[in-house]
């Protein structure tokens, strides 16, 4: 089969190993993106009279079956085509003749790739986000039905001062929207076109780069060729770092579910379908999945990492060093979607065990409540600290549930304020949806089935 770039010699066949690495066994994920992106890209031929409307009609036919078959399981990327891009252009011309061998006019296999990543992170984000204010709709109204519930507040790890449940849950829910943000950020840089762009320097053809952007529901075309190509590596490292502020935070959340579930704290009950067994000690229910979420959430910080010591110290332009950006990005976006959806079962199937957690309020948790009932008294806050520390034997226990409801600032333990992050979740939620909604109608128009990417 022929390469895209065919020259009148043989590479070495270790040198094609070498070079063409696991990229056609990756391109398998994105052939229906680059179906589309032909798609577009002949409509755009034939708009500037480059393809013949029967022309077009022909290689959409066949851009069409590669979509099924692939979804089937039946559109096979050969380690001599090297990718996606030539096993297509192989179907094509193969079927075609002259039609297929028209089809790579004016776009080079840079913007191809660039192309098709976009469809395919665009997809990804979109389930992603989905997943998040799923999941922080889950913590929320975890929040609400445990708001009143005390909860032994915690630093360096030690015992500090009051808190509540509703806190607990609510703080994670806050951090995670506070990444659904930057996830709607690079969301609008992903949703540019860099079809047209070319090899860095577009070509001299008059190119429709707009009407390609359109057909394919990017909101606006990626303006500068030179720019758009520079992005690759640089983009998909942003991406995966606002996904890596979401798995740093179920990290964390992971952490502390591991140690409030164990026996001697017992504030959390993970049911039995979320843990997993051992082989030798018959009695263990393991939390493998919350073990598995930190070391994840690890993984996916090192994949935008790997990403950023590829591109870092590039030259301008298209260098092949780009095709080892391709797997960590695409680990990434699978492994930050599955944090998510493990996450949001795991919150759903939780048990709070509300006698546990005010059996662990030990009289020293009220320290800073005396020193500011002192201070309420007129003492000041340093006397009344130093009076307190100096004398914690003397130190009752109060009533747990009222230290909450005397936390009355915004965001305490008391008054949480639960409408705030509602409201912005439920934000996200519309935008996410409605771009859902948009781009699944504008693709279904574009390739006339319904199929997702």
């Amino acid at each position: 089969m022929a390469k895209l770039w065919e020259k009148d010699y043989n590479v070495d066949a270790f040198l094609e190993e070498f070079t063409v690495g696991q990229d056609y066994l990756l391109d398998r994920a994105l052939v229906p993106a680059d179906c589309l992106g032909s798609m577009a890209h002949a409509k755009m031929l034939t708009d500037i009279g480059i393809l013949t409307r029967q022309e077009e009609a022909s290689l959409h036919v066949v851009l069409a079956a590669i979509m099924h078959e692939q979804a089937e399981g039946a559109f096979i990327i050969r380690p001599e085509e090297e990718d996606c891009h030539t096993a297509i252009e192989n179907r094509l011309t193969k079927e075609l003749g002259g039609a297929g061998k028209k089809i790579h006019t004016g776009r080079s296999r840079n913007d191809q790739v660039l192309t098709a990543l976009r469809l395919y992170c665009r997809d990804f984000l979109l389930d992603s986000a989905d997943a998040v204010c799923r999941l922080v709709e889950t913590l929320l109204c975890a929040a609400e039905k445990n708001k009143n519930i005390p909860m032994p507040g915690r630093t360096h790890t030690q015992i500090a001062m009051p808190s509540s449940v509703g806190l607990w849950f609510a703080a994670w829910a806050e951090e995670l929207l506070d990444g659904l943000k930057l996830l709607q950020t690079v969301y609008h840089l992903v949703n540019r076109c860099p079809l047209g762009s070319a090899a860095s320097y577009g070509t001299p053809l008059p190119l429709n780069r707009e009407l390609t952007a359109e057909l394919l529901g990017f909101e606006a075309v990626h303006n500068n060729v030179l720019a758009a190509n520079n992005s690759r590596g640089r983009l998909e490292a942003c991406v995966l770092d606002a996904l890596d502020s979401m798995g740093i935070t179920l990290s964390k959340m992971a952490a502390d579910l591991i140690m409030f579930s164990l026996p001697e704290f017992g504030y959390f009950c993970l049911p039995a379908q979320m843990c997993t067994g051992s082989s030798i000690m018959p009695q263990k229910k393991n939390p493998d999945g919350l073990e598995l979420t930190r070391a994840k959430a690890a993984a996916l910080g090192s994949c935008a990492f790997q990403i950023k010591s590829v591109i870092r110290a590039l030259p301008s332009g298209y260098n092949r060093d780009f095709q080892e950006t391709k797997e960590p990005f695409m680990r990434g976006l699978k492994t930050a979607l599955s944090l998510f959806r493990i996450m949001e079962l795991t919150v759903r199937a939780l048990t709070v065990n509300g006698d546990a957690l005010r059996r662990a309020f030990s009289p020293e948790i009220f320290a800073t409540d005396e020193a500011y009932l002192q201070v309420v008294r007129g003492k000041s806050f340093r006397d009344a600290y130093r009076d307190v520390g100096l004398n914690l034997e003397k130190l009752k226990a109060l009533d747990p549930a009222q230290t909450i409801r005397n936390r009355q600032s915004t965001g305490t333990a008391g008054n949480l304020r639960l409408d705030i992050p509602c409201r912005e979740n439920s934000d996200f939620a519309a935008f996410f949806s409605g771009e859902r909604r948009k781009v699944t109608q504008i693709l279904e128009k574009l390739c006339g089935f319904s199929r997702e990417i």
